[in-house]
């Protein structure tokens, strides 16, 4: 999801070695067939762009208080997942603002115990950042099935960061990543569902986006489902399928976006 030049397959993906990998997770991984099993443990397809979206380390300019904010959730910082995994990394870029969420999942194994998440966070992390030499684990949150809220990219959970999730559409937005894979009949933890409700009512509301909105964003990469330089409209919350070509967040996922939207907006305040 984080290539430099050129979008990121998840065919022929290297994997980390399996000692740094959480025992239930590689029990797991094994009933995976071949290649899948690979990929299983890689982010779901994405890629990023190089457009500028922002200046590296620039602040987003001051805004007074939104009308509709939400609390902001309880956020597990990165260095507790990181630990040594960390590698050398390009310097953040910023947007003005986030004006719209999407939603994924991992396309990882489902039946991990929570404590293990961290692990399987800087198991994904490595497998992009280290083997795969991407700047960075794509995602700006990280959401387990027990509804613990994780840092993904670096840069500030509060800040507009730019990140690696959703190809065309990185700039101005915020990838929540559900761990787990959620395809049709995959069943979708309340707790979880929660959490990215949570998560997108705080981060949409620091721009006072309604979660059900339609916004309009520009794609800045021909990979996505629009071409560069076009717009599209989303709402707030979206899936990933939503603008590229992809089966992520899953069947059972996209399905729960109506219901995430509208705690969203309660969140909020809205009615």
């Amino acid at each position: 999801m984080c290539a430099h030049r050129t979008p990121p397959s998840h065919r022929g993906a290297r994997r980390p070695p399996l000692s740094r990998t959480p025992r239930r997770l590689r029990v797991a991984a094994a009933c995976l067939p071949g290649l899948a099993a690979a990929a299983g443990l890689v982010l779901c397809a994405a890629g990023i762009d190089r457009t500028v979206g922002g200046g590296a380390g620039r602040s987003a300019a001051a805004r007074p208080a939104a009308a509709h904010q939400a609390p902001r959730p309880v956020i597990v910082p990165r260095e507790r997942w990181l630990g040594d995994a960390s590698v050398t990394q390009a310097p953040t870029r910023y947007a003005d603002r986030v004006s719209a969420v999407f939603v994924h999942h991992t396309d990882s194994p489902n039946g991990y115990d929570c404590a293990d998440a961290p692990r399987i966070i800087q198991y994904l992390y490595t497998g992009q950042a280290g083997d795969r030499h991407w700047d960075d684990i794509g995602y700006n949150f990280l959401v387990d099935r027990c509804g613990t809220v994780y840092e993904g990219r670096a840069g500030g959970t509060a800040r507009a960061v730019v990140g690696a999730h959703t190809q065309g559409f990185n700039v101005g937005t915020a990838g929540i990543a559900a761990l787990g894979t959620f395809t049709a009949g995959a069943q979708v933890p309340r707790a979880m569902t929660d959490a990215i409700a949570a998560v997108a009512a705080w981060k949409l509301g620091l721009a006072d986006i309604d979660p059900r909105a339609a916004v309009r964003l520009v794609s800045t990469n021909s990979l996505s489902r629009y071409r560069a330089g076009t717009s599209g409209t989303f709402t707030a919350v979206s899936g990933h399928t939503d603008g590229y070509w992809t089966a992520c967040p899953g069947a059972a996922l996209m399905a729960r976006l109506p219901e995430i939207r509208q705690h969203a907006a309660r969140l909020q305040g809205r009615r």
